[in-house]
């Protein structure tokens, strides 16, 4: 009997992770995916329609007790895709000295080190061609800052890519795909009413570029045209 392909989402109760678990659901995939706390999502919402090809885990990303119990709940289960949804942002305007120590550990621990972590305890649970990717950014391109702004969002978002450099480069022999993803500026609670894309010109196309990319080696950073990134 023909197995449908099944997806492991981290942060998935709204916005960008609510669509893409979504858009995997409706091309016809298994989907796991992770809300933070105990209170009822759009997450759940979808789950109730989809009959039973949804499931929810609960994860608090920055919790590695919790993450932990995550992996030790999905062992034996084998993940064609496995994407880390996970990011805070701050004012944009505020100049990096006028950022307090608080504010820059939450931006560093949530958009890099947690979802590294993520990376780490559960890459082994993804098939050996299958695909690992997170949510980057295009502000977290060192070579494109010509504009200034989101100076400490955009420290976050380039130590992610420069850590999931570091992980590629240790899982050289490794078949799977290794993405790291820029959605574009997307109207979301986090993007604002100002943003140049709806989640439906940018999440069916990082879905489309993800699966492309299964079966393709190595580390890309790409953005929801399936544009390669300077980094």
């Amino acid at each position: 009997m023909a197995t449908h392909p099944s997806c492991l989402i981290l942060g998935a109760s709204r916005g960008l992770g609510l669509a893409m678990a979504e858009e995997y659901l409706a091309r016809g995939w298994q989907v796991t995916a992770t809300v933070r706390g105990a209170a009822r999502t759009g997450l759940h919402e979808l789950a109730a329609r989809e009959g039973g090809r949804l499931a929810i885990e609960q994860l608090d990303i920055n919790d590695p007790a919790q993450l932990a119990a995550l992996r030790a709940r999905l062992e034996g289960r084998v993940f064609d895709q496995l994407f880390v949804n996970a990011g805070i942002a701050n004012d944009p305007a505020a100049p990096i000295g006028a950022v307090s120590t608080e504010t820059f550990v939450d931006l560093m621990l949530t958009n890099a080190l947690s979802p590294m972590r993520a990376v780490e305890t559960l890459a082994d649970l993804v098939a050996p061609d299958g695909g690992i990717g997170l949510m980057s950014s295009g502000l977290g391109s060192v070579a494109n800052n010509t504009t200034g702004m989101f100076e400490a969002y955009r420290a976050s978002k380039a130590a992610l890519n420069t850590l999931m450099r570091s992980y590629a480069v240790r899982h050289k022999g490794s078949a799977r795909s290794l993405a790291l993803v820029a959605p574009g500026w997307v109207r979301t609670d986090m993007g604002g009413p100002q943003a140049t894309l709806s989640i439906g010109e940018s999440i069916p196309r990082v879905v489309d570029q993800l699966i492309a990319r299964r079966g393709t080696p190595g580390l890309a950073f790409f953005d929801y045209t399936g544009a390669e990134l300077p980094w």
